[in-house]
């Protein structure tokens, strides 16, 4: 009850003095009736501070006088590490600014001027009207090679430095794809909070903590933003899909100009989904934020902390659903188009899962937060037996669900979920090694998902969702059908495709997931980076290496591909972005853990003893808890 009445102070206290102060705000001026729907939709760089204390309240002017659209947008407001009033880690390497520096050598030796100029910390791009605040990508260059690293390396380097995007001079954050020669960018010149991950973790590796830091303070400042389609809002912990950086004119002023921060929470998405798993990422970003820099100011603050609850409060609410796992709809995740995983897909339980132990090590111990965490550790020990039990399958699960029984009604039934034989698809008993095994798509009532997902069952490794023997099975699997997985390019997103009749009924025969590109049995090369965390924690990097030597053939030749197509990934997808930032980060990613795979245990989680334990006494025969006997019946008189 206290953690209610404190948040909901919290977010009244900053809309009451947001509208005291601010005269300029559009909620207060009459005369512009289309503004309140602007203002709701986009974060106005005008921010309001309140301090742990909630009662000391400080006015954060952010809004400064902007030049002419016809010039750079210029913004002197204050830097998110100001606006927190802590301190940052002055030791932080250069590192970008060489790599800048490099790249304006390299253009100033061919076209006699730097397309790219760092003053104050700040980005600048000439000669162009911006609504993005972001360099230009730089034509036909070529890196130069640096000691101990590739021209690939390099290469990859540049073009995730050209990537930022900036919001009042500091950085926030990476676009979807920087193609300059592609001219339909629809939503791909965006920040996506989960394609930022890579990036993210990419910075945090080299030391360079200040655009993870910022990423994560602005897009919690969205998450308590208004968000409605069709007149209807979805839950207060809700995390947007991506956000753009816009210029638009200073309101009162036709010849100044300020930057906004414009959300997308789904409304604006290819099928209107929420994005579920933007919530999960951050709070995975956020630790790994703590554990790479020693910051754990930020985790701290009282409306992160507050931001933590609110996910959680929105994934632990009640519902009726008898199982520990997430329902959600289809294209709520990386797979963000129909393909058939509505209901309870892998890769959700894996981050939710991640999430939850990660909420765990960060939430400040308190009163209000007791009944928070109780709930956050049944739920942990729920949802690991129910992934370890009912997902998993290798050659001798697979024979028992051959001769299940069906139509069992009992407390102790073998076929809990009512499965029939015959949903065993052809494919996978001629597919399934002998040595090996995986953790199932979905599972729901009388239906189980038999399709490999290649993220769900790597971030179950990271997660420590799958016990250490599931988690060498899997490595072993991805070993043993590297024809399949791996080919040409790591890594194909789920295994097999859906094809014929199959493909037109589940995907409503979808042009884009056409059988063996995109999500359905497409190569993503993003998914590296989550292969080589996964091969590292269980001590088999080589398999990493092998995938990484593997990509590294083709990935520049191909101009860093969005995914690849075909059964052995030989084509670059039919509608796949070049130059797409998540594939360079998840190389760059991939790169620096396996040259130092001591740092890869910022990302992972260990096996919890406490829940150990449990399970244990969950799977125990002689456990009196797993038998549940007939309740009796009480007489009612009507």
């Amino acid at each position: 009850m206290a953690m209610g009445i404190s948040e909901m102070s919290f977010h009244s206290t900053t809309r009451l003095y947001a509208q005291h102060f601010c005269t300029a705000s559009p909620f207060t001026s009459p005369l512009r009736k289309s503004a309140k729907v602007n203002h709701r939709r986009s974060l106005r760089a005008r921010t309001w501070v309140i301090s742990e204390k909630l009662h000391n309240f400080q006015k954060i002017n952010l809004s400064q006088p902007l030049q002419s659209r016809k010039k750079f947008t210029e913004c002197h407001c204050q830097q998110a590490s100001d606006i927190a009033n802590l301190s940052h880690d002055e030791a932080n390497s250069t590192w970008v600014q060489d790599a800048v520096n490099k790249v304006s050598q390299v253009l100033g030796s061919t076209n006699g001027q730097s397309a790219i100029e760092f003053e104050n910390g700040s980005a600048a791009k000439h000669g162009e009207d911006p609504t993005l605040v972001m360099p230009e990508p730089a034509k036909n260059l070529q890196p130069k090679k640096t000691r101990g690293s590739s021209l690939v390396e390099d290469e990859a380097w540049r073009l995730l430095v050209e990537s930022m995007v900036y919001y009042c001079g500091s950085p926030v954050g990476t676009i979807a794809a920087n193609d300059p020669l592609d001219s339909n960018k629809l939503n791909y010149d965006q920040v996506f909070i989960r394609d930022f991950i890579p990036s993210g973790i990419a910075f945090l590796l080299k030391g360079e903590y200040e655009i993870v830091r910022n990423f994560i303070l602005h897009t919690l400042q969205l998450q308590s933003w208004e968000k409605t389609m069709d007149c209807h809002s979805p839950g207060q912990g809700l995390m947007p899909a991506s956000f753009k950086v816009r210029t638009v004119p200073l309101d009162g002023d036709e010849n100044a100009t300020e930057e906004v921060l414009d959300p997308d929470f789904g409304e604006a998405a290819i099928g209107r989904v929420a994005p579920v798993d933007s919530g999960l990422w951050w709070i995975i970003l956020l630790r790994a934020y703590g554990k790479c820099s020693g910051d754990l100011s930020v985790q701290e603050r009282i409306d992160v902390q507050t931001g933590i609850k609110m996910i959680l409060k929105l994934c632990l609410a009640d519902g009726f659903d008898m199982f520990p796992t997430l329902l959600v709809t289809d294209g709520s995740c990386m797979i963000d188009r129909r393909m058939g995983i509505h209901g309870h897909p892998l890769e959700i339980q894996a981050l939710f899962y991640s999430a939850l132990m990660c909420a765990r090590e960060m939430l400040a111990p308190e009163d209000g937060s007791a009944d928070l965490i109780r709930a956050l550790n049944n739920r942990l020990i729920a949802l690991s037996f129910h992934i370890r039990e009912y997902y998993w399958v290798d050659m001798k699960k697979l024979n028992e669900i051959y001769r299940y029984k069906t139509e069992e009604y009992s407390y102790d039934a073998v076929n809990k979920f009512n499965i029939y034989p015959d949903q065993i698809p052809p494919w996978l008993v001629e597919w399934m090694p002998s040595k090996g095994g995986f953790l199932i798509g979905n599972l729901q009532p009388a239906h189980m998902d038999f399709r490999f997902f290649s993220l769900g069952n790597l971030w179950s490794i990271v997660s420590s969702l799958a016990t250490t023997q599931q988690s060498h099975a899997i490595l072993d699997l991805i070993e043993t059908k590297w024809s399949d997985l791996v080919a040409q390019m790591p890594l194909k997103i789920c295994y097999p495709a859906l094809e014929g009749q199959e493909w037109r009924i589940i995907t409503g025969s979808d042009p884009k997931n056409t059988p063996w590109s995109y999500h359905n049995g497409g190569s993503w090369p993003t998914l590296l980076w989550q292969l080589t965390v996964a091969c590292i924690k269980m001590n088999r990097p080589e398999i990493a290496e092998r995938a990484l030597e593997v990509a590294e053939k083709r990935l520049s030749i191909d101009k860093w591909p969005e995914y690849y197509d075909t059964k052995s990934a030989r084509f670059i997808g039919k509608q796949a972005r070049l130059y797409q930032t998540w594939s360079i980060a998840g190389y760059l990613v991939a790169k620096l853990l396996l040259e130092k795979p001591d740092i890869a245990k910022t990302l992972w989680s260990e096996e919890d003893a406490e829940i150990l334990n449990a399970l244990n006494v969950m799977v125990d025969p002689t456990n009196p808890r797993r038998k549940r006997g007939k309740v009796l019946k009480k007489t009612y008189i009507v």
